[in-house]
Order: structure tokens, then C-alpha cells, then sequence
């Protein structure tokens, strides 16, 4: 990074897969963020935000939400105004999740599954989820504070086995490297 970068400003994580064939409970994956406070970059989140909620300072929202993945392109999508967090968060770690209320569920058995993180017109990264096939969730990127205040970009794909609610409040323990 030059002198003259001010680090990953603004960034969408975007979710795509098909449906379920007919017949076969609809499968839904959701995207989750969770922040991370400067004194605890690797406890609990101080918050997460996912379908049902939302960041405090509203830096972190999701734009568009599937059920079913029967939408037209990318069926998820999140945005999150890394320039705009408080300089309290040091650390924001994305996961996708895939909801295990109507049938239990891998990445093996998602249709098509996509993921896409870009900055702008710049993609980050890509995945279609085939290094997790066994897993029921994962995390998918990581944005790190450096010293000068500006925001990193570890990408990388790591599987979790286990419900959603566990895996929301663990999924930052561990460390990239």
C-alpha cells in the first residue's frame, strides 16, 4: 500500500446460489458480519449483523435478501462502510451461514452456490465454496485496521460445523494469518 492509499473503503459481499429442486425444502444462506472492538479483536463481536438486524451507526447493512435463492443475479447482498466505522473496531470478519431450519444442510448441498467480494468495480475475491463442502458455515473474508487507521483485506475461505448461533459468536476467534 502507498502513502498515498487510504486502505479498502467500502465493500460489498455478494451471495448467490439456485433454488432447491421441486419438491426439496428451499435452501437459504445468509451473509454475517461481525465487528470487533480494538481491546478484544478476537472475543466476542461487539455486534453482528445479519437478516434480522443492523449495525447501530448503520455502517454495515444488508441490501438484498434471499429465503430460497430465487433471485435474479445475486441473491444476497451486503455492504459494509469500513472508512465510516468508529476507530474503536479494529477487526470485521464476514461468514456465510447456512440456515438449518427446514432440512440439515452442507455446501455440498447447495445448488450452484457463488460468493463475490469486490471494492467499487475492483473484485477482492471469488469463491464458489468447494474448499467447505462438508461445512454448514464459513468465514470468507477478514478487514484488519493498520496502524495508520486504513482498512486490509485477508481474503480466504475457513469451514464451520455447527448452528448458526454458534458459529456467529465464534467465528472471529481464530486468527488469519
Amino acid at each position: 500500500m502507498s502513502g498515498l492509499s487510504k486502505g479498502i473503503r467500502k465493500v460489498e459481499v455478494a451471495l448467490k446460489w439456485d433454488p432447491s429442486p421441486a419438491g426439496e425444502p428451499p435452501t437459504d444462506l445468509d451473509i454475517v458480519a461481525a465487528t470487533y472492538l480494538a481491546s478484544d479483536p478476537h472475543g466476542t463481536p461487539a455486534y453482528a449483523v445479519y437478516f434480522d438486524s443492523r449495525s447501530p451507526d448503520g455502517t454495515i447493512y444488508l441490501n438484498r435478501d434471499s429465503k430460497d435463492g430465487k433471485g435474479f443475479g445475486w441473491d444476497e447482498v451486503m455492504t459494509l462502510e469500513l472508512d465510516r466505522l468508529d476507530a474503536r473496531y479494529a477487526r470485521v470478519v464476514v461468514g456465510v451461514v447456512i440456515q438449518q431450519r427446514t432440512a440439515d444442510r452442507t455446501f455440498v448441498g447447495v445448488l450452484n452456490p457463488g460468493l463475490r467480494i469486490r471494492e467499487g468495480y475492483q473484485v477482492l475475491a471469488e469463491d464458489d465454496f468447494g474448499s467447505v463442502l462438508g461445512s454448514t458455515a464459513a468465514t470468507v473474508a477478514e478487514f484488519v485496521r493498520d496502524p495508520s487507521g486504513g482498512w486490509v483485506f485477508h481474503p480466504g475461505i475457513e469451514g464451520f460445523d455447527g448452528d448458526p448461533d454458534t458459529f456467529t459468536r465464534t467465528m472471529g476467534r481464530q486468527q488469519r494469518p
